[in-house]
C-alpha cells in the first residue's frame, strides 16, 4: 500500500471516509471524491494527519465529465491510478407505488451509473499501466433483495453484474494485471440511514447486526493488496449468501420480515423528504453513523472466541476421558 495512489468516491462519510483513513494510515496516497467540498477538506487534513497524502477534488459521480476530470487530477497530482474504489451511493425507503420517479431515477444515477463512470474514467489508466485494482462497494441485497429499497436493490445488483462482466472483458483482452473485485457488506455503521429519501412515514434505523465501516475499509485495503473475485463483509453476509442459494424462498421472506421490523422504526414516524439524493448533506461529515458498529463487532468477536474456547475444552475433556 506505500505510495499507493488511490482514488475514492464518495469519501466524505462512512465507508468511503474510512477507507480513505485506512489508505492513508497504510501509506498510500488518496484523492478524495464526494459532493461535500468542506468534508473531504476536513478528511484530507485526517488523511495527512494519519501519514499519507491527500487530495480533495469536490465530484459529483453522476457527472461523466467531472468524474474523468476526477482522474486526470489524480494523474497529474500523483502520476498514475493504482486502485479506484466506488463507494458514492444514496438511498430511499418508500414503497413502490409511493416513490417519486424521479428520485427513482437518481439513485439508479448515482449507484449505477456513478459506478459506471468511475469504471470508465479509471479503466483506461489501469490498461495502460498494466496494472491496478478497479473495487466497486456493492451489497449483500444484491443477493437477498429488501422491501422499500427497490432502487438501491437493483442498483447493488447491477453493480455486481458490472463487475462481472469487467472481469470477463478484460480476460479476454489479455488484461491480466488489470483487477475488478466487488465487495458486499451487510448492514454498516454510517451516516447513511439519516440522510436517506423517506416515504414511509417511518423513521429508518441501520437493521441489526451492524458492523462498523472500519471493517469494510480493511477489506478493501485487503484487496488492493490481494485483489479477490467477490468478497462478503462478516459472517453475516456470507450466511444471507448461502441461504440464497440453497433455500431462496425462505432468505427472501427473512429478509422482509426483518426490514419491516428492524429497518424502520415502528414508533418514530418521519415526514416525506428526498433525503440527500439531490443536495449533499450539511456538515463535516463522519464514519460512523452511531449505531455502535465497532461495539457490536467486538461483542460478536467476543462471543464467537468464548465459543471456540468452550467447544475447545469440551473436545479437550471428552477426549481426556
Amino acid at each position: 500500500m506505500r505510495d499507493s495512489v488511490v482514488v475514492i468516491t464518495g469519501a466524505s462519510s462512512g465507508i468511503g471516509r474510512a477507507t480513505a483513513l485506512a489508505c492513508a494510515s497504510a501509506g498510500a496516497a488518496v484523492v478524495l471524491a464526494a459532493r461535500r467540498a468542506d468534508a473531504l477538506a476536513e478528511v484530507a487534513r485526517e488523511c495527512e494527519a494519519a501519514g499519507g497524502q491527500a487530495l480533495a477534488v469536490p465530484t459529483d459521480v453522476t457527472d461523466a465529465d467531472a468524474v474523468q476530470a476526477l482522474a486526470r487530477r489524480a494523474v497529474e497530482r500523483f502520476g498514475r491510478i493504482d486502485a479506484w474504489v466506488n463507494c458514492a451511493a444514496v438511498t430511499a425507503f418508500a414503497p413502490f407505488l409511493e416513490i417519486p420517479l424521479e428520485e427513482f431515477r437518481r439513485i439508479i444515477d448515482v449507484d449505477v451509473m456513478g459506478y459506471v463512470h468511475g469504471a470508465r474514467a479509471a479503466l483506461p489508466y489501469l490498461r495502460d499501466q498494466g496494472k491496478g485494482v478497479l473495487i466497486n462497494v456493492s451489497s449483500v441485497v444484491a443477493v437477498v433483495p429488501q422491501p422499500y429499497t427497490h432502487a438501491y436493490s437493483m442498483a447493488k445488483a447491477a453493480v455486481r453484474v458490472l463487475s462481472a462482466s469487467l472481469r470477463q472483458e478484460l480476460r479476454l483482452d489479455g488484461a491480466k494485471g488489470v483487477k475488478v473485485c466487488t465487495v458486499m457488506p451487510p448492514t454498516i455503521d454510517t451516516p447513511f440511514f439519516d440522510h436517506t429519501a423517506n416515504y414511509t412515514g417511518r423513521k429508518a434505523k441501520a437493521m441489526p447486526p451492524v458492523y462498523s465501516a472500519e471493517r469494510v475499509a480493511r477489506t478493501i485495503v485487503d484487496l488492493i493488496r490481494v485483489p479477490r473475485r467477490e468478497v462478503m463483509v462478516g459472517p453475516m453476509a456470507r450466511n444471507l449468501l448461502m441461504q440464497s442459494k440453497f433455500a431462496p424462498g425462505l432468505a427472501e421472506r427473512m429478509m422482509g420480515s426483518q426490514v419491516d421490523k428492524m429497518h424502520l422504526y415502528r414508533t418514530k414516524p418521519a415526514p416525506a423528504t428526498s433525503g440527500n439524493l439531490f443536495q449533499p448533506a450539511p456538515g463535516t461529515g463522519s464514519v460512523s453513523g452511531g449505531w455502535h458498529g465497532r461495539r457490536q463487532t467486538a461483542l460478536r468477536r467476543a462471543a464467537s472466541t468464548a465459543a471456540l474456547l468452550t467447544g475447545g475444552l469440551v473436545a479437550a475433556r471428552r477426549w481426556g476421558r
